[in-house]
């Protein structure tokens, strides 16, 4: 019995450990994109400088996780659980460099003219956001209904990042002198829509985690 309740802190720590990860890649995500929305240099650069403590907090757990699979040999759904954290932790991570590179989008663009104020791009960061703070809300609360909803708005994502690249393709031919700053946007929205899918991976993880099922791809559309 003793035994079991190590092995059971042990996993409380790892969720608690999770959720530090998932709140410092939530803040990463948050401030690259208010520094491309308002055009804030020194906030990307902030963003920029911080991303490795994500990194180092993801090599943590792999070690932690590490131990645990060979140290105290789980099974069922804490085996699932452990699995499915290694998952998270590397999604969470990808979102922490998704964010470096917005960041670095924004300190280009803060050395070039403004452009007009891209309502596409602005409904993007939403969507990445809300993604990625709604997995995470799935993730904490072990809720599968909730993470299922999120795997269903990454073809929205998707629908929109679309749009974006051709309207932004179409003022550059119509504007010669937009095509720099209008391909940093692009690449911006991509860097978007890349959180959007880790946010889907990590949705996939939680139904995986609760479930025991394993549905990565299956909501690409």
């Amino acid at each position: 019995m003793e035994q079991r309740g190590h092995f059971t802190k042990k996993m409380d720590d790892l969720k608690v450990q999770i959720l530090r990860m998932s709140s410092m890649a939530e803040i990463a995500m948050h401030n690259s994109v208010k520094a491309l929305l308002e055009n804030n240099a020194e906030l990307a650069e902030e963003v920029i400088m911080n991303d490795i403590k994500i990194n180092e907090l993801e090599c943590e757990l792999d070690k932690f996780n590490i131990g645990l699979l060979a140290l105290d040999q789980p099974m069922a759904r804490d085996l699932r659980f452990i699995v499915g954290s290694m998952r998270i932790s590397s999604n969470l991570e990808r979102i922490g460099d998704e964010a470096v590179n917005l960041a670095q989008r924004s300190v280009f663009l803060s050395t070039r003219p403004l452009l007009p104020f891209n309502h596409k791009l602005e409904q993007m960061t939403v969507i990445a956001r809300d993604m990625v703070t709604l997995a995470v809300k799935a993730f904490a609360d072990e809720d599968p209904v909730l993470a299922g909803k999120v795997c269903g708005m990454d073809n929205d994502a998707d629908s929109l990042n679309l749009r974006i690249l051709k309207g932004l393709i179409e003022d550059m031919v119509s504007e010669t002198r937009l095509v720099e700053r209008g391909v940093h946007l692009i690449m911006a929205s991509n860097h978007l829509e890349r959180v959007a899918d880790q946010a889907t991976n990590i949705a996939e993880s939680v139904i995986f985690i609760a479930q025991g099922v394993d549905i990565k791809h299956h909501f690409r559309g």
